[in-house]
């Protein structure tokens, strides 16, 4: 078992019980101890998790952690399924995309296609895009959170239900094992659902430790993706529904796989 196999199946185990402790865990997965520590460790540091004395429990479901920590963790992952996204995108197409820190990385790849109409409701994707003269940006109104530069509201929502678009880049805060769509902001939920509604296509993005995680609000479910971009496997259970639901996979890896 991989230590990425491991750790997925430790978070839905942790999911499924609300609590754990080492030495359950070390005897369910045969390892030692020290290793499930460091497990735990990992995961508590990526959010999956709470470290506990003793074991592990479930992170908390209200807030999501700061935003320079969002930038830089799991960088690699983020760029790898960024290529793999902006290398699906049509030039001359166009598209949603809307907060986070995964959305802002494939902007970045997006830089290489040409012509494209983008709605957003980032301000740093908008920041990120508005540098290619062949494209054209249009920016929701609403209001700015301070903390990521997101646009968010009622005022956002009617912004972009006016529009109906090629394809949705859509973040995520949280896919729960049963396929659940999970996020932290109320406000941002209802305008991804709107972003949802109104694309013909939806590409959702999301690396592996999104898979299982913990976040209060509904979004929606994994069958109104039409793809999901990731950068490995998620667990059995997880991908049963994405099966189920006839998404696409699609695993972002120097050898780019695309299961359905």
């Amino acid at each position: 078992m991989t230590i990425n196999t491991r750790h997925e199946n430790i978070v839905e185990l942790v999911s499924e019980r609300g609590f754990m402790t080492i030495e359950a865990l070390a005897e369910h997965f045969e390892v030692t101890p020290q290793t499930i520590r460091r497990d735990i460790n990992t995961l508590d540091e990526a959010g999956r998790l709470r470290r506990y004395h003793g074991g592990a429990g479930l992170a908390t479901s209200t807030s999501n952690m700061a935003y320079a920590e969002r930038s830089i963790r799991n960088l690699e992952e983020k760029q790898r399924i960024a290529q793999t996204i902006a290398a699906r995108v049509p030039d001359n197409s166009s598209l949603f995309i809307n907060i986070g820190t995964t959305t802002e990385t494939i902007a970045k790849a997006l830089l290489a296609r040409r012509g494209l109409t983008v709605i957003t409701n980032n301000l740093h994707v908008a920041s990120i895009l508005c540098s290619k003269d062949d494209f054209t940006v249009i920016i929701a109104g609403g209001m700015v959170r301070n903390r990521d530069g997101g646009i968010i509201g009622e005022a956002t929502e009617e912004f972009i239900r006016q529009f109906k678009v090629d394809i949705a880049i859509i973040g995520i805060s949280g896919i729960d094992s049963d396929g659940d769509l999970l996020d932290f902001d109320y406000q941002e939920v209802r305008v991804a659902q709107a972003i949802i509604e109104h694309s013909r296509q939806v590409f959702l993005a999301a690396d592996h430790t999104k898979f299982g995680r913990n976040a209060m609000i509904r979004l929606g479910h994994i069958s109104q993706a039409t793809h999901l971009f990731t950068d490995c496997q998620p667990s059995k259970r997880l991908s049963t529904c994405i099966t189920e639901s006839g998404v696409n996979l699609v695993i972002a890896t120097d050898s780019e796989q695309e299961l359905t």
